[in-house]
């Protein structure tokens, strides 16, 4: 599977780049994480949520969406 990975904030700054393709043959979300963190070790140590469909989802969840957020705290103001 292609998936399109977005990557806001922080995390954009981490990867170089807001976002990228990316060939992935796994199923679920942790697997993805896995994979991110070999790729970007620095986002092991930041803490973000993943969304797919515009929708917030956890890490055990499977994939059944080509494109993939990683969206850093929010804070309120």
């Amino acid at each position: 599977m292609n998936l399109k990975i977005k990557y806001f904030g922080l995390l954009a700054e981490i990867s170089g780049c807001p976002e990228e393709e990316l060939e992935f043959s796994k199923t679920s979300v942790s697997e993805l994480m896995e994979t991110l963190f070999e790729k970007y070790p620095l986002l092991k140590e930041k803490d973000f949520q993943v969304a797919q469909n515009h929708e917030i989802t956890s890490r055990e969840m499977h994939i059944t969406e080509s494109e993939i957020a990683l969206l850093p705290p929010f804070s309120g103001g």
